[in-house]
């Protein structure tokens, strides 16, 4: 005989304690609260500092990279933290994501909320209106029929909304509706700006590009210097086009305290849309991109490149190009790198620095202006190992002397070569010569494409309408009543008039002023008529 098995009771709650169906209501009550979106927005806006001061790679891998070198002790723990490439971090994306969902489960609610009200009739009034901070009354012989008709005409001429209560002795109007309105919209374009700007981060890119006067790019990965595309950015889509750089013009000031300030920079590019397109022609100015399909182009910096010839012990000739120098500082004083593998009897590398105008100061060359007027290129001198990669330098903007040999001097020091333009100098140990030939000039640009970018203009734009809106319009709320009074004045109507600011802080007596005016003018008006 089996036996017999009772039902478990369910388990007691005990008071207080939240089942997982109330736990889920109270977690997403806190997420969608207005102050858990404003302390995430503060978060988003705090977790873009480090974006905004240590150097990113998808916008300019090599200032990272030098980043890096002069913070050895600090590079491992950005680059664990994600320092690097700050907006494609799983916290930054953590903190957009929450935001996104907190205002959209913020908003949504108070948009039903909003479409209500700016529906809504207004309220019936009060019982006292006498009550209110700012009534006024008057009595008149016409019906309380007359008096509210001659109210609604009144008001209705001055685009309030109206509502006749159910008893028929007062007349309720309000005003103001587009606070609301302004409201909804605000609110509505904050999900659309946010919006645009993910359409961006996905199907959009932005990369960087030097380029020498005389250099053709062609729009495809392999030619920029640095490329951060976006998730769903793929290689099929970039526009189509190539352009040249044909000249750079940069102007500096000479007087006052601002001189030596670039004050204009104008690169001269020729390029077509599409491969078969038309030859135009462009002047790319600063704020003033060009625009080929849907991508922009943007001139963001500048610098020398100067022409160095390097020949070998045999007299060949082992290296000869302009040679993009960085800039250190606003006087373009320009850091720099040459390596010609092929030399014999050995390899030779160069570093050193670019003055774009020299002046000796002791013996050593500084920087007095930043056009190049007077160049000067100073470099030192390495042979052997340059740790190259299948005779290809690891970067063109770094030289690895981690395992090279400096060339010295007859002093035994480390030579070091300071030539001007045009000059050439005899490496010792019959490794060769080296010549400073001409100066080139070299732009940065920046090309991207944000297809969200007009999404997220006009979410901008609208909320900016919205909160004036919201801010300006003034919501007024006013109530006339008319019944009869007492039976000392027989035959006469009794007439309350009250205003309400729904804003509040406002003084609205001159509406309450220019209401009851009205009302007695039409009085008037009607008796004349009548007369």
């Amino acid at each position: 005989m089996s036996e017999s098995r009772q039902a478990s009771p369910p388990p007691v709650r005990r008071p207080g304690e939240l089942g997982l169906r109330e736990l889920g209501r109270w977690a997403w009550r806190q997420i969608t609260s207005m102050r858990t979106a404003l302390v995430l927005l503060l978060l988003l806006a705090l977790a873009a500092v480090p974006g905004s001061v240590i150097p990113q790679s998808g916008v300019d891998a090599l200032e990272v990279s030098r980043w890096k070198d002069d913070h050895p002790s600090l590079t491992p723990i950005y680059e664990r933290l994600g320092l690097f490439s700050v907006y494609d971090s799983a916290w930054f994306s953590a903190i957009y994501i929450l935001l996104v969902v907190s205002l959209v489960g913020c908003i949504v609610p108070r948009t039903f909320v909003y479409l209500r009200a700016l529906r809504a009739q207004p309220p019936a009034a009060p019982r006292n209106l006498t009550r209110l901070p700012d009534h006024a009354t008057f009595q008149t012989q016409d019906s309380s029929a007359d008096v509210l008709e001659r109210a609604a005409t009144v008001l209705r001429s001055r685009r309030y909304r109206l509502r006749v209560d159910e008893a028929g002795d007062a007349v309720s109007a309000e005003k103001g509706y587009l606070r609301e309105l302004g409201n909804l919209v605000f609110h509505v374009s904050v999900i659309v700006v946010m919006v645009g700007f993910a359409l961006g981060g996905l199907l959009g890119y932005q990369g960087g590009v030097i380029l020498k006067v005389g250099d053709t790019f062609a729009n495809s990965a392999a030619s920029y210097d640095d490329l951060d595309p976006g998730s769903l950015f793929g290689a099929d889509d970039f526009d189509p086009f190539l352009f040249t750089v044909d000249d750079f013009d940069v102007t500096f000031l000479t007087k006052g305290s601002s001189a030596g300030t670039a004050r204009k920079f104008n690169a001269a590019l020729t390029y077509r849309d599409g491969l078969e397109g038309e030859e135009k022609r462009y002047d790319l100015r600063v704020n003033h991109p060009l625009t080929i399909g849907g991508t922009d182009v943007f001139l963001i910096g500048h610098g020398y490149a100067p022409v160095i010839t390097v020949r070998d012990g045999n007299g060949d000739v082992a290296y000869r190009a302009p040679v993009v120098f960085l800039p250190q500082d606003p006087s373009f004083l320009s850091f720099g790198v040459v390596t010609a593998p092929s030399a014999e009897p050995g390899a030779i590398g160069l570093e050193g620095l670019f003055y774009p105008t020299f002046a000796l100061v002791d013996g050593n060359p500084v920087t007095v202006w930043p056009d190049d007027l007077e160049p000067l290129v100073s470099l030192n001198v390495w042979t052997g190992d340059l740790g190259l990669d299948d005779g290809v330098p690891k970067s063109v903007y770094l030289l690895d002397t981690s395992n090279a040999t400096p060339v010295e001097d007859a002093d035994g020091k480390q030579l070091r070569l300071d030539l001007r333009l045009g000059d050439t100098v005899q490496l010792p140990d019959g490794l060769g010569s080296v010549s400073f030939d001409a100066v080139q000039p070299w732009v940065r640009l920046q090309l991207s494409q944000s297809p969200g970018k007009l999404v997220a203009l006009g979410g901008v734009v609208a909320a900016l309408i919205g909160l004036l809106a919201s801010l300006f319009i003034r919501p007024r709320r006013i109530w006339v009543r008319a019944r009869r009074a007492d039976d000392d004045d027989e035959g006469a109507t009794m007439v309350e008039v009250a205003v309400l600011d729904r804003s509040g802080g406002q003084d609205v007596t001159d509406v309450l002023d220019e209401i009851v005016a009205a009302l007695r003018a039409a009085e008037n008006s009607e008796r004349d008529q009548r007369d």
